[in-house]
């Protein structure tokens, strides 16, 4: 959550939260880009999604308090076509599109769904910013 301390950045507050959450250090990481604003439903925040990429080799001090736990997904299976899919089940259930993706045993979905869902709009983009600024910074980032 932004924090008076943010100045109303979201930015700022995106890389305070991360390494509150997961111990990473601003150094290491390089922010790419935004993604639209998202409203979450239940708790009616706006969240604003910062994309960034963190140096080779970062690791993670989870904070139990904040979250349960982190895990990875390389970013070929996010972007790859149909990764990212409508997901009728629980869009039928909540009365609205939800959107879901499958990696390594998990079902990814809710508002992490329509997070990932902007990130592989804004990639699939023709001429994408986004795109051209993380293969920039990671050249093997390819489609």
């Amino acid at each position: 959550m932004e924090d008076p301390i943010d100045g109303g950045d979201a930015v700022r507050t995106a890389v305070r939260e991360l390494h509150e959450e997961l111990g990473v250090g601003p150094e290491r990481v390089h922010i790419v880009g935004r993604l639209p604003e998202l409203k979450q439903n239940l708790n009616r925040f706006v969240i604003a999604p910062v994309v960034g990429v963190l140096d080779p080799g970062t690791r993670f001090l989870v904070d139990g308090g904040e979250i349960a736990g982190v895990f990875s997904v390389p970013l070929a299976s996010i972007v790859s076509s149909g990764a990212i899919y409508e997901d009728a089940e629980a869009g039928a259930a909540r009365g609205r599109a939800m959107y879901a993706f499958d990696h390594d045993g998990r079902h990814i979905w809710g508002f992490t769904g329509r997070v990932l869902k902007a990130f592989a709009d804004a990639w699939a983009a023709p001429e994408s910013p986004l795109r051209a600024a993380v293969r920039a910074l990671i050249p093997s980032s390819e489609d």
